[in-house]
């Protein structure tokens, strides 16, 4: 599939194209299933080069599950057949062809309990919660971390992630999903359509929110000394 240069905001098309070479450090994986971002359509690597030049007729979903296909010169610890997930290059074609090319530090061994579609959801929304809440908030283990969206594509992460570093954890959620995000981890669930969360949580120190507007504006009184705070974009 490849965006259609002719519509605006732009389309998906099906098309054929060449089955890529993988050079030098790179590997070809045979795409079993990709996901696509619903707003990738529209960024900047979608639409544009690293140079700043038009792109044209780009294929977009940049992570994926798949097998190894081919396996560029110099390229270690990977062989044909094996299965593995992961994402690649943004300014590069994405994974919703049949093989794509993709370097061996973005990928990883595909988990052999997750099926490939489980697989394919994961490297975006585990990206974006370990750089929120490890490299960017620096979350240390006892804090208390406010997850907003808890049982959305980023939210499911985020909890893991602040459990594993040993910190505690309240979500916002739908009442629907709270059974769901308390298994996840989170030690308080608020649902958001009952009540006002910022009436129910105080002492926070990190607020991990995927939602932005009026929610991150009522996030900032939840804190009593305030420290971080992460805002996802994209989410």
């Amino acid at each position: 599939m490849r965006l259609s240069d002719s519509h605006q905001p732009p389309i998906l098309v099906e098309d054929n194209v060449p089955q890529p070479q993988p050079k030098r450090d790179e590997l070809m994986v045979r795409v079993y299933t990709a996901g696509v971002t619903s707003k990738e359509l529209l960024w900047y690597p979608t639409t544009h080069d690293k140079s700043g030049r038009k792109r044209n007729r780009a294929v977009p979903g940049h992570e994926f599950s798949g097998v190894i296909a081919a396996v560029g010169e110099e390229t270690v610890g990977f062989e044909i057949g094996q299965e593995v997930y992961g994402m690649n290059d943004w300014f590069a074609d994405g994974a919703m062809v049949e093989y794509c090319i993709t370097q061996p530090t973005s990928v990883a061994p595909k988990p052999p309990h997750l099926t490939h579609v489980e697989a394919a959801s994961v490297p975006i929304g585990a990206l974006t919660a370990w750089q929120g809440l490890v490299d960017r908030a620096g979350l240390q283990a006892g804090e208390h971390v406010l997850v907003h969206r808890g049982a959305g594509a980023v939210g499911i992460f985020a909890i893991q992630l602040a459990r594993f570093c040993g910190a505690r954890v309240t979500a916002t959620a739908s009442g629907q999903n709270l059974g769901f995000v308390t298994g996840l981890g989170a030690e308080q669930v608020i649902d958001y359509r009952a009540a006002r969360f910022e009436e129910n949580v105080s002492g926070m120190v990190v607020v991990f929110d995927t939602i932005g507007g009026e929610t991150l504006q009522r996030s900032w009184g939840c804190a009593q000394t305030w420290r971080k705070a992460y805002h996802d974009r994209g989410g």
